[in-house]
């Protein structure tokens, strides 16, 4: 009973606190419901304000920029209007001064056919006198014809023919006193260049000879270098390159091939194998690959030295190495190589007084004979495969060309041309240069004297200063002074096309006239 009473007890309480609690809910939503609706109130009648206030200063401001927008209207109105009236009186300046040149120009126009009816009327009298003169003129023709006895046309023909000839004669002493002036300067300007640079030179005379001779310490080892059934020498002259020449000379083996590099290396296994006293086919091997290799380095030392003695650099080892090849060429008995390096020396000197590039100049001079260096591989002018070979290793063009055209193969062009071929000639061309077998040079003299009087007129013909000139003594009855000159050049080109010689050959024309008498 007790449980009963408090369980009702409990859910009295329950229900009352629930009706509480809904009454008090009830309560504050509507009072948070009377806030919200006060301050939505506010708010808009705040907003409500702020619009009519935001209104009256956008109708205040319309207001200011309408009176604004009317006073620049006007403002610009009047402006306009002043341009206008300025625009006006610049037209009605304008009208009154084409009216006053109108009025100039109607006077000028009256007076320009004024002056064209006196035009007119002078042209008619110019053309009376020009008739007039006309007639006096044919008139003094006929009289000049009758008194002379030959037509105008004729007199004209002998009037023009005597001024030619005059003409021809005064050009012909001009050209001729023209070309002795430049020559004589020339001449003397040529020579003042060679001399000097022919005394700065100290050139090495010729003592090399062009044949490898191998001396024997008997001749006992003519047979060991033979060999059983001559094995060794066949080794030798296979491994080398060279022929092996054994003959009854004594204490001598002479070795020969056209390549020169081929020719050291021989001669030079050769010397090593007598010293070891070893001959057999295997060590000729062994000792020919080893010395070929001392040469090559050899070789491209020697070429190398070239260009640091001349100071030139930037040259392609490939060209450094023909130019090294060249130490074991000779041309004439003359070391190619040190004429190539004397011929460098040379042209540098030359350009140095001709204000040319002095590098340029020793550079074409030493490479103008690398083509001698692969003539025994290669056919054809050395100027011109030398020429090939510096081009294809990055010679400049000019240089190429220089070299080219040092013995005429292609036509010498360029200043650069000249001082090579000038400087290949010097260095060829000086006493104790080269050495030449007595029979050829004495018949290269015959040779020259030959063509010289294979010509018409010729007395007689002397070749002196050992072969460097021709003197040639001409009939004065039937060869002219200008026939002389063309007679010396007809000589030189035959002598050039025909004979192969060092340097270069000077051709001189005498003609001289001799009077004799007798005193009685």
């Amino acid at each position: 009973m007790k449980l009963i009473l408090m369980y009702w007890v409990y859910l009295l309480v329950v229900i009352v606190s629930v009706g509480l609690g809904f009454f008090l809910r009830m309560v504050l939503m509507t009072r948070t419901r009377r806030n919200l609706e006060i301050k939505i109130k506010t708010q808009l009648n705040e907003a409500q304000r702020k619009s009519e206030h935001i209104v009256r200063e956008a109708d205040i401001t319309a207001k200011d920029l309408a009176v604004k927008g009317k006073m620049e209207v006007e403002a610009e109105a009047k402006a306009r209007r002043r341009e206008l009236q300025e625009i006006e009186k610049r037209l009605q300046g304008r009208e009154e001064t084409l009216d006053k040149k109108f009025e100039i120009l109607d006077s000028k126009e009256h007076a320009l056919g004024q002056m064209e009816k006196d035009v007119y009327h002078r042209e008619k009298a110019l053309d009376q006198e020009k008739e007039k003169v006309a007639n006096l003129h044919e008139e003094t023709k006929r009289k000049l014809e009758q008194i002379s006895g030959m037509t105008a046309e004729e007199a004209k023909k002998t009037l023009l023919n005597q001024m030619l000839s005059e003409a021809k004669h005064e050009a012909a002493k001009s050209i001729k006193q023209i070309e002795e002036q430049a020559k004589e300067e020339a001449d003397k300007r040529a020579k003042y260049i060679v001399s000097i640079a022919i005394e700065r030179l100290a050139g090495e005379h010729v003592q090399e000879a062009s044949v490898s001779v191998v001396n024997l310490p008997s001749d006992d080892m003519k047979g060991r270098i033979i060999g059983r059934e001559g094995r060794n020498i066949r080794a030798i002259e296979a491994l080398t390159g060279c022929d092996l020449i054994i003959d009854d000379t004594p204490g001598a083996v002479i070795l020969a091939s056209h390549n020169p590099i081929r020719r050291e290396v021989g001669r030079i296994t050769l010397e090593r194998l007598l010293a070891d006293g070893r001959i057999h086919p295997a060590r000729v091997e062994e000792m020919v690959e080893k010395v070929t290799k001392e040469v090559e380095k050899i070789v491209y030392e020697a070429g190398e030295q070239a260009t640091f003695e001349l100071d030139l650099h930037g040259v392609n080892p490939e060209l450094i190495k023909l130019l090294g090849a060249l130490k074991f060429r000779f041309s004439y008995a003359q070391n190619v190589l040190r004429h190539s390096i004397e011929s460098s020396f040379i042209a540098g000197m030359m350009a140095a007084e001709l204000g040319v590039n002095v590098k340029k100049a020793r550079r074409a001079a030493l490479l103008h004979d690398v083509g001698k260096a692969v003539t025994h591989e290669v056919e054809g002018a050395h100027a011109v495969i030398g020429a090939e070979y510096c081009k294809k290793y990055g010679e400049a063009e000019d240089i190429v060309h220089a070299i080219e055209a040092h013995h005429e193969d292609i036509p010498q062009e360029f200043i650069l041309d000249h001082l090579v071929s000038a400087a290949d000639a010097i260095s060829g061309a000086r006493p104790g240069a080269r050495m030449e077998v007595v029979e050829t040079y004495v018949k290269r003299l015959e040779d020259l004297e030959n063509i010289a009087t294979s010509f018409n007129h010729i007395e007689k013909a002397y070749a002196i200063q050992a072969g460097r000139e021709l003197r040639v003594l001409v009939q004065p009855d039937h060869v002219t002074d200008m026939e002389a000159s063309v007679l010396s050049k007809d000589i030189a080109k035959k002598i050039e096309s025909e004979l192969t010689y060092p340097g270069q050959i000077k051709v001189t024309v005498v003609r001289e006239t001799r009077s004799v008498e007798f005193a009685k």
